[in-house]
């Protein structure tokens, strides 16, 4: 029944027996060889992925650590600021205090230069209003005052004290 079909058994079963071969000879030499190249390229691939991504970790970290750099020179530089501040602020505290304690030496250099020079003065106006006494009261002994003759010779002694003072 199979024949009147147009199927052949013993050409059935050497085109079986040729499909088989073939199969087997594909197997042996082509899918093997395929497969192993696939396996390959898979692993290239898998090493790719991984080195891309510890490059990505390395970067990251890389990252992570300049910033950490910048962060810390962000600071170090505040602390330098802060420093320069304080030294600043130090050097003008100590420039002040040096210019007030010159500025009260010299007040009171001044100060004493004007005590001595009142005192000089005061014992000069001292010594010439004595000696102007001693000329009036000789000259009132000398000659006997009337009014007019008081004035004049009160006039003539201050005039001789006022040159004594110039001279």
């Amino acid at each position: 029944m199979l024949e009147t079909l147009g199927i052949h058994f013993p050409s059935l079963a050497i085109y079986l027996v040729n499909f088989l071969l073939v199969l087997i000879l594909l197997y042996l030499f082509a899918y093997k060889p395929i497969l192993k190249l696939m396996d390959q390229r898979a692993d290239r691939i898998r090493e790719s992925l991984e080195v891309a991504e510890k490059a990505r970790e390395d970067a990251a970290s890389s990252q992570d650590a300049i910033q950490e750099q910048i962060t810390e020179a962000r600071r170090e530089g505040q602390r330098i600021m802060d420093q320069t501040r304080e030294a600043t602020e130090r050097f003008r505290t100590e420039e002040m205090d040096k210019a007030r304690q010159e500025a009260e030496a010299f007040v009171e250099r001044a100060k004493a230069d004007i005590q001595r020079e009142r005192d000089t003065a005061l014992q000069e106006v001292r010594a010439s209003f004595g000696d102007l006494a001693i000329t009036a009261a000789e000259r009132v002994i000398r000659s006997s005052l009337d009014r007019t003759a008081h004035e004049s010779l009160i006039a003539q002694v201050l005039e001789e004290g006022e040159s004594l003072r110039r001279g």
